[in-house]
């Protein structure tokens, strides 16, 4: 991977607290042209670096009042490849990763109601072939969501 330096971080630190910032004020801020941002924030996405952009949608604005993270022990590890795309087919399924730990694999997934959190748990998520047992955690406030922080590492 390529290295970034701080004019980056500056960059990445100013449109990941609002992706909305045009880039005239972010090159005002760093003092350099809007051309040089367009060029370098380009690079980062080309870097993978920046990996999507979008506007956060509240759930609850959309009907969907539960937020559960679900534990789910496979039957075996390595069933995730096949247990991945299933759930993959689930809309409210937001998050999927594979863990170690007491889980095999972590979801973090919205429900309307607890109807329908019973429907997709029993219905959807533990018909799928190589789920053994699940275990729900019902969200009942978030109080962070934001990025990685973006700084300037100490020199050596």
């Amino acid at each position: 991977m390529e290295k970034i330096d701080e004019l980056d971080r500056k960059i990445l630190g100013i449109i990941t607290q609002n992706a909305r910032t045009p880039f005239k004020d972010v090159a005002e801020e760093c003092g350099v042209s809007r051309a040089a941002i367009h060029q370098r924030v380009q690079r980062l996405i080309e870097m993978k670096i920046i990996t999507g952009s979008g506007y956060y949608v509240d759930p609850r604005a959309l009907g969907y009042q539960l937020c559960t993270y679900i534990g789910i022990t496979l039957e075996k590890g390595s069933m995730y490849k096949e247990v991945v795309p299933e759930l993959e087919k689930i809309p409210e399924i937001v998050e999927c990763t594979y863990t170690l730990g007491p889980y095999s694999v972590l979801i973090k997934m919205y429900a309307k109601s607890t109807e329908h959190l019973l429907k997709l748990l029993n219905g959807k998520i533990q018909e799928i072939n190589g789920i053994v047992a699940t275990e729900t955690l019902t969200a009942l406030d978030q109080q962070i969501l934001r990025q990685i922080p973006i700084q300037i590492p100490e020199e050596d």
